[in-house]
């Protein structure tokens, strides 16, 4: 993918948001970032806010499902399950107990890009927690017990989450495996269970080595913490584990498709049909990238958005419509990723007819652009939610980790309100034009097995 210098990217983009910021600079809330890279290459960043004595912790690797070996899908999946199960100095369960028992959360996931654990707890407890990932990033408890429960606790949460689910996931999973075309973006990132249940001890133990480095990661701290507390205990706790070589990344880039791809696919246990119409979203850094967000609010952002209005309320041909950016957000990726909308629609219809609706929207939009208080509304919403997002610590943590992985800045979450004020009713028509076409669009039209099976009957014979 082509990468944008930041320096030069913050620069073009702040440029024009010069006048916007003028005139709404009192309402905005400047998060406080400071950042350092220990010696190891460990990079901390700080976000110092005293209004609860609690504080938030997130560890972002920079892996994800887009760099698990070949003939392993959901591999880095599996190996989050992993990172819970226990060292040789703080056995399994440890960590959650130690966490849980002072008053704190823990989580994990993983996405294409990276992998993050976080917490939240009360600050007396920022040392037991740093201790235990300081821990975990040294080793793990490599034994074939714990190997073979998180295979089958990974297969189960895939029993639940999709193949025992109407719809599956198909939204998520299968829209990327059509809309793709290399490997690293196009396989399940979940697992088949054969891949699965090859995993060895020694793929877990070469995927730790390789990518589980100090250099490799980035620890994000937010609360009752100023940044020398926050640098000092970096140091104590991780300071002293050593850097390990990275593997260098594939090549994953690819272009926007040239040619629209239309599946369909039977379902067992749906109700009523669906839809998954996914578009190959513009490069990290691209100056569409804001302007791609911002349309896609207008579109599918919720009851007030155009498909909600033109599709649901207006026509009647679904009977819901959201959308989702990948496995992430619109700010949040590495690589090719999608803005997907998906859809139910009401049985009397019909997948052409949905998608049509969608693209007399978009067309609308690409020929007379977007109105200035629809566009007023649209940004007020999508900063409302920014900075809600960043109000809890451990999400604030977290963001900022993720950021300053995927950008190498985490200052850039003061840069995206100016990103999202600054976007224009002419963006938004590029946008449009130049992304969501047809060409550019892959459809699972998903339908129950029973309307699948009438819809054959009814075809001519050839």
């Amino acid at each position: 993918m082509r990468k944008w210098p930041i320096a030069c990217l913050l620069a073009g983009l702040m440029a024009t948001t010069t006048a916007w910021a003028a005139d709404v600079a009192a309402d905005q809330w400047t998060v406080p970032v400071a950042v350092r890279t220990l010696d190891n290459g460990l990079t901390v960043v700080v976000s110092e806010d005293h209004s609860s004595p609690t504080v938030g912790v997130s560890v972002v690797y920079h892996v994800g499902m887009r760099l698990e070996p070949r003939n392993r899908t959901g591999f880095a999946h599996l190996f989050e399950h992993l990172m819970f199960e226990g060292t040789p100095n703080a056995p399994e369960g440890a960590f959650d107990r130690v966490i849980t028992g002072g008053g704190g959360r823990n989580n994990g996931s993983t996405r294409p890009d990276f992998t993050n654990y976080i917490e939240v707890a009360p600050v007396s407890a920022i040392e037991p927690i740093l201790w235990l990932e300081a821990d975990r990033m040294k080793t793990l408890d490599f034994n074939p017990v714990t190997l073979k429960n998180q295979q089958d606790v990974v297969k189960e949460e895939i029993r639940v989450n999709v193949k025992n689910q109407p719809y599956g996931g198909f939204m998520w999973i299968d829209i990327g495996q059509q809309a793709f075309s290399r490997w690293e973006n196009n396989h399940d990132g979940y697992g088949s269970f054969q891949d699965l249940e090859n995993a060895s001890l020694e793929d877990v133990a070469a995927f730790h080595r390789d990518y589980y480095g100090p250099n490799n990661a980035v620890l994000g701290l937010a609360g009752d913490i100023t940044p020398e507390q926050g640098f000092a205990l970096a140091e104590k706790y991780f300071g002293t584990i050593p850097s390990r070589a990275t593997p260098a990344a594939p090549d994953y880039a690819e272009g926007l498709n040239t040619r629209e791809k239309r599946i369909v696919q039977g379902d067992a246990l749906a109700q009523v049909p669906a839809i998954a119409a996914a578009w190959k979203m513009p490069d990290r850094g691209s100056r569409d990238q804001a302007a791609m967000a911002v349309l896609g609010d207008v579109l599918a952002g919720g009851d007030a958005s155009r498909f909600y209005q033109g599709l649901v309320k207006g026509r009647e041909l679904a009977l819901n419509v959201d959308s989702l950016y990948g496995l992430t957000s619109p700010w949040e990726y590495d690589g090719p990723t999608l803005f997907t909308v998906f859809a139910l629609y009401k049985p009397d219809t019909t997948a052409d007819a949905l998608l049509a609706a969608m693209d007399e929207e978009i067309a609308r939009i690409a020929s007379e652009g977007v109105g200035d208080a629809e566009l007023a509304r649209v940004k007020t919403r999508m900063l409302a939610d920014w900075y809600n997002g960043l109000e809890f610590f451990m999400s604030r943590a977290d963001r900022l980790a993720k950021l300053q992985t995927l950008w190498g800045d985490a200052n850039v979450v003061n840069a995206i309100p100016g990103w999202i004020g600054a976007v224009t009713s002419a963006d938004v028509q590029r946008a449009a034009r130049t992304y969501l076409t047809r060409d550019n669009r892959t459809v699972i039209d998903r339908v129950p097995d029973a309307m699948l099976a009438a819809r054959k009957q009814q075809e001519p014979a050839r």
